[in-house]
């Protein structure tokens, strides 16, 4: 009987122990969502900042750059003014301490410069505004590239100092999507790719379309992913950066924002080579396929590109 009593006891204590992992396994899994949740709202929070200043540039930068050409024109004027009075009265206004040609062809010089930098000052406000769609949350159809360019022009600042990007984009359909959502993704990417980077890198990305499907394929020459790496690169928290570097959130992000499209993510990556992530997304949500047969078909067309960087079409 005591024999009986010690192995009821034995089954009991395995049984707790085994509700009490699963009950930390579920906590472990309550508190990641909490944490996705909180990233996604201050994410939300951000965009809605960012378009906000990008509202709030876009009236000084447009009065400066009205400005800058009237300036322009009134230049002009005053050199043609000048210009007639040297003609009329046979003398030169400028003198030892002035050289008026100088002055003549550095300030259209400057002008011009101040002038696309007014201009770059708006694109860039124009694609901030892009990239957050802080007032959008809805399916929309939207043009891939445009937010690909966006995303690129936003972390210009990432990318220049490490790496040429090449775009080899493709004819691709519009597709139904939440547009700020797909950005993210991108950005999140993207810069990791440059992070993969030292310097003098290359950043490739390329598109495509496949019956109802459009790709994106983003490779990069960097010092790619460790193979015990691969597998855990989408488990919220996992990070290989320093601590305060990095959240591990990203790319769990990015993989739950493609699954929602209706989507799929792959990784390829080699130490030697360098990674490459290939996107797959519907181009309408309304024709998904479902069933066994579309599924394979989608998973046996869904790894587009090796770690070999993929050739230039256009820079």
């Amino acid at each position: 009987m005591l024999k009986e009593d010690i192995i009821k006891r034995e089954i009991t204590e395995a049984n707790l122990r085994k509700e009490k992992t699963r009950q930390r396994e579920l906590i472990d899994t309550l508190e990641s969502t909490h944490n996705q949740l909180l990233h996604s709202e201050k994410m939300a929070s951000i965009g809605q900042l960012a378009a906000g200043v990008a509202h709030e540039i876009n009236n000084p930068v447009g009065f400066v750059g009205s400005n800058l050409h009237v300036m322009d024109e009134y230049l002009n004027d005053i050199f043609k003014v000048i210009d007639a009075y040297e003609k009329e009265s046979g003398h030169t206004v400028a003198d030892k301490e002035i050289d008026l040609n100088y002055i003549r062809k550095d300030t259209k010089e400057m002008l011009e410069e101040s002038l696309d930098g007014i201009t770059r000052i708006k694109q860039i406000v124009s694609d901030l505004k892009d990239f957050s769609h802080a007032d959008e949350q809805e399916w929309h159809s939207t043009d891939i590239h445009s937010g690909l360019n966006s995303t690129l022009n936003i972390i210009n600042n990432e990318l220049k100092y490490k790496a040429s990007v090449v775009k080899q984009y493709g004819n691709i359909p519009r597709i139904e999507c939440i547009a700020s959502q797909l950005n993210q993704v991108f950005m999140n990417i993207l810069v990791n790719a440059a992070h993969a980077i030292e310097k003098d890198g290359i950043i490739t990305i390329a598109t495509g379309v496949s019956r109802d499907r459009i790709y994106v394929a983003i490779s990069d020459n960097g010092k790619g992913i460790p193979p015990e790496h691969i597998k855990r690169i989408f488990d919220p928290f996992f990070t290989t950066k320093p601590v305060g570097q990095g959240t591990g959130l990203g790319l769990s992000l990015s993989y739950s924002i493609v699954k929602n499209h209706g989507g799929e993510i792959k990784v390829n990556s080699n130490p030697s080579t360098g990674t490459c992530f290939n996107i797959w997304l519907p181009v309408e949500q309304s024709k998904l396929k479902t069933g066994k047969n579309g599924e394979e078909e989608f998973h046996a067309s869904s790894t587009l590109c090796t770690t070999k960087t993929i050739g230039v079409t256009s820079r």
